[in-house]
């Protein structure tokens, strides 16, 4: 088993259709399988043991996943936008590597020990020592091997590198897509970057379909617009931040985007105000809410278009409520909602979710195997599961706020917050206090005119209970989030002294 089965299959069926690119002078499924072959040949004659990444979206990043495994080196894409001694340290993990880079690239990693180094441009030249491309069905076929690295954020230390075999991608794509599913006319937009988790399994995953891949280097809402229209895009994955700004950018336009069916998002909190607004801007799409991590090699929950359309019109405040859900878990993946004992949780008991199925990987190269005996992996997301089997998602053991001995998560106080018409956005997260330990501050986007602060506290007092409710509210134009999504707490806690005043 490698993922270049996939690749072959798409080539054999569908390789004069473009795969990658525009439709004018895109990269056929035939050439990207020449492409791959050449660089695997490259690899093949270099000492690589790693096939590093360090480039922006483009036709590079299919050449160069499918082109490692071919191989038989595992792809390790790396972010581009950390600073230049961040960004040398995990190409040093990976040596001896051949590193594809953009010009930028070149210059930045220029000198780390170990490291060849091949610019994106010159992929179609010659190899110096005279490589050869590798011949067609000559790459490994072991399942265990690993076909992919991906570095963590590293929010609580140096990033770890999680490993995802060949067996987890595979198991991943064949569970989920249909081969040559995809119409002639239908495109995918690719605007997460590469070192997300989101981008891997999008490259498999439409490559498999016979969809062709329209990739944006830098998101912009309006560049992201402008695509959409120029290329026929149909098909579109987004983390949640990207698409409220789509959102706002399509009202500030006064346009809708009648011509996309399908609009996939993921990788961190949805806004519902945003995804309802997004039903009424994307009239023919069918919208899909996935949860996963890269350590199950993409999505293990979903929430599908008919859920989005019915919960969307219903009268019913907790119905409709689960347009901020995760949905419920993909056909062979099991989910688990654990106490801290490990005992099984209730439907509308929070505890932490554990994940078992066949593309679960649960692996990271400093550590190992991190699944328990019988196959489970600990997330360290927290949430719960309602009497329907939709599963919340409220934040990361780290974000819980301890209050006088009690514990509880910040997603559950913005969920209750979201349902306010005048709040766009909200962050919960735990400040220092004499008396309690931590007590509840929430930073809050809003529409004008701006609610009153105990008119907030007073609707989590009802929907919750007093201890959820703010002791301090801020006002703000914005939220720190990263460039996958993620909110980042960690930069709202050190506004805020001990017992200091507020909201």
């Amino acid at each position: 088993m490698n993922v270049m089965m996939l690749l072959e299959m798409a080539a054999t069926a569908m390789g004069d259709r473009v795969a990658v690119g525009p439709l004018d002078g895109g990269f056929t499924g035939d050439r990207l399988m020449g492409d791959a072959a050449a660089l695997a040949g490259r690899v093949r004659a270099s000492n690589a043991e790693h096939l590093v990444l360090c480039d922006e979206p483009g036709a590079v990043l299919p050449v160069s996943l499918f082109g490692a495994a071919w191989a038989g080196v595992p792809y390790v894409p790396i972010n581009y936008r950390l600073a230049d001694d961040d960004l040398r340290r995990l190409a040093e993990r990976a040596a001896p590597a051949l590193a594809v880079v953009d010009p930028s690239g070149a210059e930045r990693l220029a000198g780390v020990d170990g490291l060849e180094i091949v610019e994106r441009d010159a992929l179609s030249d010659d190899p110096a020592d005279g490589a050869q491309p590798a011949e067609v069905g000559d790459w490994p076929m072991d399942p265990d091997a690993a076909a992919v690295l991906l570095y963590t954020s590293g929010t609580s230390g140096p990033p770890k590198a999680a490993v995802l075999r060949h067996r987890h991608l595979v198991s991943y794509v064949f569970g989920t897509v249909e081969f040559a599913s995809a119409g002639p006319g239908e495109a995918h937009i690719m605007a997460v970057p590469p070192y997300h988790i989101a981008s891997v399994a999008a490259q498999l995953s439409q490559v498999y379909s016979g969809r062709r891949i329209v990739p944006l280097p830098r998101f912009d809402p309006d560049s992201w617009i402008d695509l959409v229209r120029a290329q026929g895009v149909t098909h579109a994955m987004l983390v949640p931040t990207m698409l409220a700004r789509i959102v706002d950018a399509l009202d500030r336009r006064g346009e809708a985007l009648e011509a996309v069916r399908f609009v996939s998002y993921g990788g961190g909190k949805s806004h519902r105000a945003a995804v309802e607004r997004a039903l009424e801007l994307f009239p023919a799409a069918g919208f899909s809410h996935a949860y996963g991590l890269t350590e199950t090699s993409s999505t293990v929950c979903v929430m599908g278009p008919d859920d989005h359309r019915r919960w969307a019109a219903s009268d019913d405040p907790d119905e409709r409520a689960r347009l901020s859900s995760a949905g419920r878990p993909l056909p062979g993946v099991e989910i688990s909602v654990r106490r801290g004992d490990g005992t099984e949780a209730g439907a509308g008991t929070a505890g932490e979710i554990w994940v078992r199925g066949a593309h679960v990987a649960g692996e990271y190269v400093e550590g190992g195997s991190q699944l328990d005996e019988d196959g489970w992996f600990r997330t360290c997301d927290r949430g719960h599961t309602d009497d329907a089997g939709y599963l919340w998602i409220h934040g990361r053991n780290d974000d819980i706020i301890v209050r006088g001995g009690e514990n509880m998560s910040p997603g559950e106080i913005e969920d209750v917050l979201l349902t306010h018409p005048a709040v766009v956005d909200a962050a919960a997260f735990g400040v220092p206090s004499r008396e309690w330990g931590e007590e509840v501050a929430v930073w809050v986007i809003t529409r004008s005119p701006a609610p009153a602060v105990d008119d907030l506290r007073e609707l989590v007092r009802t929907r919750l209970r007093s201890s959820r409710v703010p002791a301090r509210v801020e006002f703000v134009d914005e939220l720190p989030y990263s460039d996958t999504g993620k909110l980042l707490r960690r930069e709202l806690r050190p506004r805020f002294a001990p017992d200091s005043p507020g909201g």
